[in-house]
């Protein structure tokens, strides 16, 4: 591990404060927070959203929390009097908010955009998946791109969350090597639960509710449930969750076991009690939490194509990666009722989840981070259109909140 040297100041400002047992965006955010206080860094975090009981408490770990306000030059005051030497923005929204106020009062500080995972890929399959329509590289020169792609050009760094998006952004967009890092979820040494098949039953499905595809995979469960459940007429589907509306409720029926359990307390201890997680996932992007947890929790899966995208030893899945919607149905019944089958998915997830250890990853973006400080000025010479976008006529995000700072003041 890379140890800092000297204590350096981060400020992370958030879309919302973190909720790790609402989303994998909230334990994300955790695992960098942790990494860079690790590390010896003094941290803050500010965000302009309300909290909610779920909110992490950041000052637990020592993090200095702000409330700041939107669209409101009591943000410069703020970043003045702190100072910062690197400033995180928590996905491309975030960025377009506030960046141009931190680039006018502290100029010289690093500028690293986390997007979670890139947004306009999952746009742009989500509109094929609508439109019924094969995904084309067309779709992804969508409106969200041009945001996302301005926010990353804008930065000094951007965290980029799998291999896949990487390579889109270089062969697709032209985006440059040098300003992409490459952080996926952090997975050190562990262990997943040790938990027999015979002391586990039932199949489970976990994801944020607000998130789209995770909307969509319950839809597509409800759909091909009664025919495992047929094959399988004493399983239960649990269904986990935070922030079930109740178009989601409304889904819950008991009585042919298909569940509606709400927000997980504990995701990975929740997870290892069933023999699998099923998850048809139609679209999204980036690595998906749920199949790391279900790593940990020693759980097999078996999802699609989408769902499985990102994890570099996908070939080694522990269960099954299929597309086609009777193959599904035929594999989460194996999985289920064949012991051996279960027992080498169990296996293959153990090796797997050896294999995404990211110690790595985070110690090259560390020694990243110490690189740019010492040569920001060569870095920023040579991402020319990062510097056309900092020019006054393509700060239309800038001037809007100043236009809505004096209409809320009038």
């Amino acid at each position: 591990m890379l140890i800092c040297k000297m204590s350096k100041r981060v400020l992370v400002i958030g879309l919302v404060w973190p909720e790790p047992t609402s989303s994998a965006a909230g334990w994300r955010m955790l695992e960098l927070i942790n990494n860079f206080l690790l590390r010896g860094y003094e941290m803050h975090f500010a965000c302009a959203a309300c909290k909610s009981e779920h909110s992490f408490p950041l000052i637990d770990l020592d993090v200095k929390e702000h409330i700041i306000q939107l669209n409101d030059s009591s943000f410069d005051a703020f970043i003045e009097t702190l100072q910062p030497d690197i400033v995180l923005f928590d996905r491309f929204m975030i960025e377009e908010q506030y960046s141009w106020r931190v680039k006018a009062i502290c100029p010289t500080a690093l500028l690293i955009l986390d997007t979670e995972d890139l947004h306009f890929i999952r746009y742009a399959r989500q509109e094929a998946y609508k439109s019924d329509v094969p995904l084309s590289n067309d779709l992804y020169y969508n409106e969200h791109a041009k945001r996302e792609l301005a926010s990353i050009l804008r930065c000094d760094m951007s965290l980029i969350i799998s291999t896949i998006e990487i390579e889109t952004l270089k062969s697709q967009l032209n985006i440059q090597s040098y300003l992409l890092q490459l952080l996926p979820f952090f997975v050190g040494d562990e262990n997943p639960m040790d938990i027999d098949f015979s002391e586990r039953k039932n199949f489970v499905f976990i994801g944020n509710f607000i998130h789209e595809p995770n909307w969509r995979t319950v839809l597509a469960l409800k759909e091909l449930w009664p025919k495992i459940r047929k094959a399988l007429p004493a399983a239960e589907l649990h269904i986990y969750g935070a922030y079930p509306s109740q178009k989601v409720w409304e889904l819950n029926k008991p009585k042919e076991g298909f569940i509606i359990k709400g927000r997980a307390t504990n995701a990975i201890e929740s997870i290892s009690k069933y023999r699998a997680l099923i998850a048809p996932i139609p679209f999204g992007a980036g690595l998906k939490g749920k199949f790391i947890d279900a790593l940990r929790a020693g759980t097999p899966s078996v999802t699609s194509a989408i769902g499985a995208e990102g994890f570099a030893y996908s070939e080694q899945w522990n269960g099954y990666i299929v597309e086609d919607v009777d193959e599904f149905v035929e594999k989460c019944i194996r999985l289920y009722e064949d012991q051996l089958t279960w027992e080498e998915a169990a296996s293959n997830g153990r090796e797997l989840l050896n294999k995404l250890h990211s110690g790595a990853y985070f110690d090259a973006f560390f020694q990243r981070i110490e690189y740019l400080k010492e040569h920001i000025e060569a870095h920023r010479r040579k991402n020319i259109l990062g510097q056309i976008l900092w020019t006054n006529q393509f700060s239309a995000t800038k001037y809007m909140s100043l236009w809505i700072e004096a209409k809320n003041k009038q």
